[in-house]
């Protein structure tokens, strides 16, 4: 482990157990190992005596026949992350912050010392100000800790007023998400408390406010740098009138949901906030004055691991960040984590399997020790979520507390060989992120250069080309798609390409489905304009189970771009098949049977399709590689198969077809 995470100037808190002390209870002579207690669980336990790491690698190395070790299971993440197959308890012999405890410098185990307790929020998406103060309320009774409000449209002290009334500010923390100007309304807020005679000290909430965010999604700053950091000095001159209020927010969600990797975020978000740092303590503030009223807000993904060690990873190195400012207080070198459900993972098509996504999502979220976690409503990537969707996406935080209790145990991950050394190497190559940005005068001298946007753009590639081939399934969308959803009311022009005429490239925010979701309202569009969609035939003879198969394998394929597909049970003959496509005239007939039969088959088949009027696109299910010139020049026009790509595919047959 590098150096960074040892602790300057501190001893380490008194240690506790060691995390593999039930691992070697059995082994040992103790009499005070707690298994040891009942007699039975030591029987049971005996029954499976230690096996070395040795042991085990030599079982793998004859399984895998002289194949390579590293190739066939060593993977590695998009991050450059190498995962073995299996951890064990040496993995953790090199790790040094394992004898930390929760709520304990460097607070990799979370802020908190004997729970995991965080704050279920609820973002309202409701413009109208008497509508979000109607839902406000309504979540505010149904098991919400805390509400996000756009705030644009609240113009003087009159509109607060509207939007806050009847909502109890002491039990509901308050976050705005928009505003005209930050600066006036948190003074409006803090007088709006004071007419209510609510406790100041029992307030919560936090400010949107990231003027570096803002340059990052919209290519320059508002006004510059030096008045928005000054606004941020006023801010936090106030803050001390509304003490549970986070005045400034870290935007590290805006780099996921642009196809940064998880250390891109990590670290790109770390050099976003010691700009904030660098900037208020060259104005005189203190490093206590600026970090405790801080949040970071994460976009949390589908890698479940993953997400768990980032954000223990997060905390521990913010805490490192922190500690060069020299604080006073130790509670300013914690990290407060609002995390938010990813939307680059989102889609339009079959969109109740966002919920499903969502959950692990939030799991992950609240196992990770986030402080505060906001789940989108399934619905929101094509309409404004209505009662039922939030209603689903309060109730799945509501569940992971009042039903699986994962608020009630500080860092659950912990000791997990997997997710301590995930944890490590996330830390690890995060901080290199970092340090390599502060060598290059820091985040926005970077961003400026278009440095940052670059690295972004080329892991979102690496992701959109494993979207495209499907070596990463997007359920319903690019893989096994509902074959009869229509989605095109739902959508106007969220896809368009945003001009960028702006000093700075701005990241651009998109979600991993749009490509394939493009295609497929193109086909709905072109139904509503013509009359017609694209009608695709199976023409499956031969061998059950690779016809089966392979058909299966074409409904998923076509399926994807909303093509009508028509599947049969099996032909007995070429010509009883022949005779069905002449009286359904497809677009396009795929061949669906065996390898060894199609050479029998294709040439008799393409003969007859090419010599009708209107000839259908022939696609042949494999990729017969030794044949495939023979089967060209016999009238196959293209090969779908497992190593295909699908979206430049189904774009091709579109083009084809005039769509």
């Amino acid at each position: 482990m590098v150096n960074i995470f040892r602790v300057k100037g501190k001893s380490i808190p008194e240690k506790t157990a060691n995390f593999a002390e039930y691992e070697n209870c059995y082994q040992t002579s103790s009499t005070t190992c707690p298994m040891k207690e009942n007699p039975n669980e030591q029987r049971l336990f005996n029954e499976f005596p230690p096996i070395s790491t040795e042991e085990w690698e030599s079982l793998i190395f004859s399984d895998l026949k002289g194949a390579d070790y590293n190739k066939k299971l060593v993977w590695k993440t998009y991050e450059g992350i190498p995962v073995k197959p299996y951890y064990r308890k040496e993995d953790l012999e090199s790790i040094e912050f394992l004898d930390t405890m929760p709520g304990k410098f460097p607070f990799i185990r979370g802020n908190k010392e004997n729970d995991n307790n965080w704050e279920i929020r609820q973002d309202i998406f409701e413009k109208n100000l008497l509508r979000i103060n109607e839902i406000a309320r309504d979540i505010s009774e149904k098991g919400v800790d805390g509400i996000g409000v756009d705030f644009s449209g609240v113009l003087d002290y009159e509109d607060l007023q509207l939007v806050l009334e009847g909502i109890d500010l002491e039990n509901v923390a308050i976050h705005i998400t928009h505003s005209v100007s930050y600066s006036a309304l948190f003074h409006d807020l803090i007088r709006y408390a004071d007419s209510k005679s609510f406790d100041i000290t029992k307030i919560r909430g936090s400010l949107n406010f990231d003027p570096i965010g803002y340059l990052v999604t919209n290519g320059d700053f508002w006004m510059d740098f030096e008045d928005n950091l000054q606004e941020a000095a006023t801010l936090i001159k106030h803050a001390d009138l509304l003490p549970g209020f986070k005045v400034l927010t870290i935007n590290g969600q805006n780099f996921h949901n642009a196809g940064s990797t998880i250390t891109e975020e990590l670290g790109y978000s770390l050099a976003m906030a010691n700009e904030y740092l660098s900037g208020l303590t060259s104005l005189g503030f203190s490093i206590d004055d600026i970090a405790q009223k801080m949040q970071f807000s994460f976009a949390i993904g589908s890698n479940y691991f993953m997400e768990i060690a980032r954000l223990r990873a997060a905390r521990l190195l913010w805490s490192k960040v922190v500690e060069q400012y020299v604080p006073e207080n130790v509670e300013s070198m914690q990290m407060y984590i609002n995390a938010t459900s990813s939307k680059w993972n989102k889609t339009l098509y079959d969109p109740n399997v966002n919920m499903l996504r969502s959950t692990t999502e939030a799991m992950s979220a609240a196992i990770g020790g986030a402080d505060s976690v906001q789940v989108d409503p399934y619905d929101v990537s094509f309409r404004i979520p209505d009662e039922f969707s939030m209603r689903i996406a309060r109730n799945q935080q509501i569940i992971l507390k009042e039903e699986t209790w994962l608020n009630k145990v500080a860092d659950i991950s912990a000791g997990s060989y997997y997710i301590e050394n995930l944890t490590n190497s996330i830390a690890e190559f995060s901080w290199k992120i970092f340090k390599e940005i502060e060598e290059n005068e820091g985040f926005i001298s970077c961003f400026k250069s278009g440095s940052i946007q670059d690295q972004i753009e080329d892991a979102a590639k690496q992701k959109d080309q494993d979207v495209s081939t499907r070596r990463t399934t997007i359920l319903g969308t690019n893989q096994y798609p509902n074959l009869h959803e229509k989605m095109c009311d739902f959508v106007d022009s969220e896809f368009d390409e945003p001009e960028n005429n702006t000093p700075f490239k701005a990241l651009r925010l998109y979600r991993g489905s749009e490509k394939f979701e493009i295609l497929r309202l193109n086909t709905e569009k072109f139904l509503l304009t013509t009359g017609h969609s694209p009608h695709v035939f199976l023409f499956t003879y031969g061998n059950l189970a690779m016809r089966k198969a392979r058909a299966m394998f074409a409904t998923n394929f076509f399926g994807c771009t909303g093509f009508v597909i028509d599947d049969h049970t099996g032909f007995q003959t070429v010509d009883e098949g022949i005779s069905e496509i002449n009286k359904v005239n497809p677009d396009i007939v795929v061949i669906c049977s065996s390898d060894e039969e199609y050479s029998e088959i294709v040439p008799l088949i393409c003969k007859s399709l090419k010599a009708s009027s209107k000839p259908p696109k022939i696609v042949l299910a494999g990729f017969p590689k030794d044949q495939i010139e023979y089967y060209r020049s016999e009238g196959v026009d293209e090969f779908i198969h497992i190593r295909s790509n699908v979206l430049e595919m189904l774009t091709k047959f579109q083009n084809l077809l005039g769509i």
